[in-house]
């Protein structure tokens, strides 16, 4: 086998460190370059014999090449890096850089970075550039054209939204405080774009072209910091899918190897404005370590050596990511944190070794993962509220509370509808099994003959949701179930309700002719109870759980009729004809 490649890092951080996991589990040499001897990624991985890991700035163009001279491959855990110096390094033949410094380059000025993208068919939230010295009235004929809000932006250094300044007017106070605080660097403006939910997805690229996605995860921000990721994006029929093809073109548009963090907004109509990329491991991309088959981390290596590039499938239906910040100069808050992580099943810690704390720094994180959005939910509220900054009107709509009796769950694995409120009696029951079996679920009214369009939305949106099947009672014409299976890949199970002529026979046989290739499940008329019944036995094809809890259920069953052939023995049948009676 021939030699592994030596891999040199520029920077020590938190992202280095996690690169050092999967290089030890390859063994693949890495080299290190940062400041200090006890940085977060040098503490997690030795040196290769007889090499230490090198001292001094990752910016410095003498600390660069002396590591070039030992490695075969650099690579970066932060783009801020001397760009000139490695695109010298690689062209006098000293070592192979990846990703390319052109694309490191072009990354660096977000202006710049923009403008490549928009030219290229990558849909941007509009933008204009200002001059290099800009004045109040720069800034005024720039909001006249973008409209207001905008953005002040910096074109460069700018990270965890250091570098921004929303304006929402033009006077005169709030435009010297925007560009005080954005200070003496260069700027551009940015329209404002109204989004729904902020999007990332990372991309891996191998020196050979080839591009994988992981799943979008929605990323929820507070004070302009990622606190929360939730994988995979739930929406609209397809937004994970148009958020990883937009992820992939615009990738494909850039030089070089390794993994790639693509930022976008989601709008309201469901279009997707990218907002940024970065040439390395990212923050939203954490989660992959526990819940991904490959990690962006081992990918990156992959994709730098050549290697077969890993899957990027989920291990699990649903995972978080939750950064773990510092509130203060303290470290017992963090440790605070990940202790009370540890009694949380599904979660893993992940502390950076920094040794010290500061307000807002990026301190560690924990990784999530549940069988369902619900396990999830439950589980996030748990580490949200553990929090030094905890506050539930943050809280609430990310991790919503338990719902109350009789009111449907927020993030329901299956979904209860009816044509009518007169089909209610008949569905009440496949609530109460849904209960005993500890399922979330929804209830709602949805006709496929006078709300023709919500009926099609609930449908289409189902599987995006979470939802994993739906219950769909029905009288008469009984057209619901079989019209909601036209429009969700979810298997969908009718329930015929009796109405007020021919017993339910008509809404029976309007459910099971379905034609070929539209397939619906139905049951006993007005037996909701086994349409639950069969739900949970979908649902227990993935969740172990349900299933060991299904047998637990058909034993009571077992035990309920043994109990009666006993009792019918020992008193006869005369006896317990009258005790029926009674």
């Amino acid at each position: 086998m021939a030699p592994r490649k030596t891999v040199g890092i520029l920077g020590g951080g938190q992202l280095g460190r996690m690169l050092t996991h999967p290089a030890a589990l390859l063994g693949i040499p890495l080299l290190i370059l940062d400041s200090g001897d006890y940085t977060p990624a040098k503490q997690t991985l030795l040196a290769p014999q007889p090499h230490s890991h090198p001292d001094g700035p990752f910016t410095s163009e003498q600390h660069i090449r002396e590591l070039a001279s030992k490695c075969d491959i650099l690579t970066v855990e932060i783009e801020h890096v001397n760009a000139d110096v490695l695109e010298a390094v690689e062209k006098e033949g000293l070592c192979e850089v990846q990703p390319s410094p052109k694309t490191i380059r072009l990354i660096q000025d977000k202006y710049e970075q923009k403008k490549y993208l928009a030219e290229r068919g990558i849909p941007v939230a509009p933008f204009e550039g200002l001059p290099a010295t800009p004045r109040e009235e720069d800034v005024v004929a720039l909001a006249d054209k973008l409209g207001l809000p905008i953005m002040l932006k910096a074109k460069t250094l700018a990270y965890d939204g250091r570098g921004n300044s929303p304006l929402q007017s033009i006077d005169s106070a709030a435009i010297k405080a925007s560009l005080a605080h954005l200070g003496d660097r260069p700027l551009y403006a940015e329209g404002w774009a109204p989004f729904v939910k902020e999007v990332a997805v990372m991309v891996v690229r191998n020196k050979e072209g080839e591009v994988r996605s992981y799943d979008a995860v929605e990323t929820i921000h507070r004070e302009s910091i990622l606190r929360v990721c939730l994988a995979p994006l739930r929406g609209e029929k397809g937004v994970n899918q148009r958020a990883r093809e937009l992820a992939e073109k615009a990738v494909g548009h850039l030089e070089g190897a390794g993994i790639f963090g693509v930022e976008m907004f989601l709008m309201a109509d469901g279009t997707l404005l990218l907002n940024e990329i970065a040439p390395r491991p990212h923050n939203s991309g954490h989660h992959t370590i526990e819940a991904c088959l490959t990690s962006q981390f081992e990918n990156h290596l992959r994709a730098i050596l050549s290697y077969p590039l890993g899957s990027t499938a989920l291990r699990v239906p649903s995972a978080a990511m939750i950064n773990i910040l510092g509130s203060s100069s303290s470290m017992d808050p963090i440790h605070a944190m990940a202790d009370s992580a540890l009694s949380v099943p599904g979660a893993a810690v992940h502390l950076y070794g920094k040794a010290e704390s500061r307000k807002a720094r990026k301190m560690g994180h924990i990784t999530l993962t549940a069988e369902s959005d619900a396990e999830l939910t439950d589980r996030l509220r748990t580490i949200l509220l553990a929090q030094p900054d905890s506050d539930t009107n943050w809280i609430d709509p990310i991790a919503p509370p338990p719902p109350s009796p009789s009111h449907s769950h927020a993030k329901p694995l299956v979904g209860i509808i009816m044509g009518s409120d007169s089909d209610l009696p008949v569905m009440i029951p496949a609530t109460k099994i849904l209960d005993q079996f500890n399922i979330p679920y929804e209830l709602t009214i949805t006709s496929a003959h006078r709300t023709p369009e919500r009926m099609v939305k609930y449908a289409k949106a189902a599987a995006g949701r979470g939802l994993r099947a739906i219950i769909a009672g029905a009288g008469g014409a009984a057209h619901l179930p079989g019209m909601v299976a036209s429009e969700t890949s979810l298997p969908v199970i009718g329930v015929p309700v009796k109405a007020s002529v021919l017993d339910g026979v008509d809404s029976l046989y309007s459910i099971v002719q379905m034609p070929r290739g539209i397939p619906c499940a139905t049951v006993g008329i007005n037996n909701s109870t086994n349409a639950a019944l069969l739900a949970v036995r979908i649902l227990g094809t993935s969740i172990p759980a349900l299933q060991e809890a299904t047998e637990a259920y058909s034993k009571k069953l077992e035990e309920e009729v043994l109990g009666k052939v006993e009792r019918l023995e020992e008193i006869g049948w005369e006896k317990y004809a009258e005790g029926l009676k009674n």
